[in-house]
């Protein structure tokens, strides 16, 4: 495989039948996780991780879905409002160019504009607290970029 897909479309067509998706919120501190179920019907906020190497990292990621059998990846690229990239999409773009170089299985990129304002407003709704919405918003808004695919890729 040579990079990520910008079309989901052809992303899609690369999937196995049954297999879960992890989607991935890639920022320079952290890289939030989350994963779908086989049926790619929801996605479920996993963990965060810690950016440490780029190495390190990514295998992380590879062992978690190693685990869980996934069958490609969702990234979420942080456009700016008017729909055009800067500085922290060519970021994400080069760290999954430079991961997909690791792994055969397909990722595909996912307009994540406002995923993270989103994620916080659902945990201040749900009551979360400064302290735990700090720990977990980053697999939040990873859950949210990746129920995004799955609801384009079901239509």
């Amino acid at each position: 495989m040579s990079g990520a897909y910008d079309d989901i479309c052809e992303f899609a067509a690369l999937l196995r039948d049954g297999s879960p998706l992890v989607g991935l919120d890639v920022g320079t501190k952290t890289i939030g996780l989350a994963v779908s179920d086989g049926l790619r019907l929801a996605a479920t906020p996993l963990l965060t991780v810690k950016r440490k190497k780029f190495r390190s990292d990514a295998q992380r990621i590879l062992e978690i879905a190693e685990e869980r059998d996934a069958g490609g990846f969702v990234v979420g690229l942080p456009k700016n409002m008017n729909g055009t990239e800067g500085p922290r999409c060519q970021s994400v773009r080069s760290f999954a160019e430079r991961f997909s170089e690791l792994t055969a299985l397909p990722a595909t990129f996912w307009d994540e504009r406002l995923s993270s304002v989103a994620a916080e407003r659902s945990l201040i709704e749900a009551g979360a607290s400064r302290k735990k919405r700090k720990r977990v918003i980053n697999h939040v808004a990873a859950s949210l970029i990746l129920q995004g695919a799955l609801d384009r890729l079901r239509h």
